[in-house]
């Protein structure tokens, strides 16, 4: 086929927002264009995600479905990637030329995305399979230390019953006792998974920090435990933190306040990590930006995209404390720096 654009966009199936995936040739303002599965008002794209028909698009200038792409675009060909009997996304391509595209093209163009579908579809199955195992493993290690350790609390207590008055051994048998519950609390930590941050009980109430005290720093997550805990986290070591519960929300706060940094999310409805990195650096290029993801999962290419225009770092869930912090002092000083001694994280 001759083109010279083409763009894969998915359905994200919290709000049939069709986020782009990979696309060569799309200029800034195209990819500043929402478009979401819906028959009307969305673009060609929109109506092939909805309806699920390949549409062949001969004029650009004459077609009141088409929506701006590659500059000079005269044609087009969208369809469907299709899963079995569900639409998961559009494969567009364009050309700079009038009536590129012909029915053979639109019969490639579809197994094509079969085939792209079916990659798509795998790697989300990989990464459900890597997040399950991870849960699997954690139950089970939990459920094999319930034993031992009630009977460490066990044997701890009735030693304290035969050392009544000798603080010394009460001392050192509740510190076990203590340490028992500690072990306790990260095994549970470990098995909530991506939706939780390793080590919040060893911050202390008032850690402070000379580098991130007052610094402003916006956290983006769709996830009501992680963006919270951060921001708790942040504002104890001296931060002012501010939280965005979704990609819409982390925009509009982009554009009513300044931030020293921004840690976002790299899945999240409205706007992907790249869509906030790239609006980051729209405001303030020296702004530095970590996203984070669980997994490893980058549906949207983010980190590869945006490492080439100069990402900060990336964060995977779960991460801990110390990690989190190592990555935010680094982000604003740009080499590491050690942690203060009054900082335990």
């Amino acid at each position: 086929m001759d083109f010279d654009h083409f763009g894969i966009r998915v359905v994200d199936e919290r709000d049939k927002k069709l986020d782009i995936v990979i696309d060569e040739g799309l200029p800034p303002d195209a990819l500043e264009v929402d478009l979401y599965a819906q028959p009307e008002g969305n673009g060609i794209s929109g109506y092939v995600a909805a309806t699920g028909r390949s549409y062949i698009c001969d004029d650009t200038e004459k077609d009141p479905r088409y929506i701006l792409g590659i500059d000079h675009c005269k044609s087009s060909l969208t369809v469907p990637l299709r899963l079995h009997d569900k639409i998961i996304g559009v494969f567009n391509i364009e050309s700079e030329s009038v009536g590129a595209f012909y029915e053979d093209d639109r019969l490639f163009a579809e197994i094509f995305g079969q085939y792209i579908a079916i990659a798509l579809n795998t790697l989300n199955l990989l990464v459900v399979e890597r997040c399950n195992t991870s849960g699997q493993i954690a139950a089970s290690v939990i459920s094999e230390m319930t034993h031992p350790l009630n009977d460490i609390v066990t044997s701890a207590k009735a030693l304290m019953g035969q050392y009544i008055g000798d603080e010394h051994m009460h001392e050192q048998l509740d510190h076990i006792i203590q340490k028992v519950e500690s072990v306790r609390v990260a095994v549970r930590e470990v098995a909530r998974g991506t939706r939780t941050v390793l080590g919040t009980g060893d911050v202390k109430a008032d850690a402070g920090d000379p580098i991130l005290s007052g610094k402003r720093i916006l956290i983006a997550d769709d996830e009501a435990n992680i963006r919270t805990t951060i921001g708790d986290i942040l504002t104890r070591y001296g931060c002012v933190a501010m939280v965005a519960k979704d990609g819409f929300d982390a925009i509009q706060q982009l554009e009513n306040h300044t931030f020293d940094l921004v840690l976002s999310d790299i899945r999240m409805p409205h706007r992907n990590g790249y869509e906030i990195y790239a609006a980051v650096q729209r405001q303030d290029k020296t702004v530095p930006v970590i996203l984070m993801t669980g997994f490893g999962y980058d549906p949207h290419h983010s980190i590869v995209r945006a490492n080439q225009d100069g990402l900060c770092a990336v964060l995977f869930k779960p991460f801990k404390v110390d990690q989190m912090l190592e990555a935010v002092r680094k982000a604003l000083t740009g080499h590491s720096v050690d942690a203060p001694n009054q900082a335990n994280s």
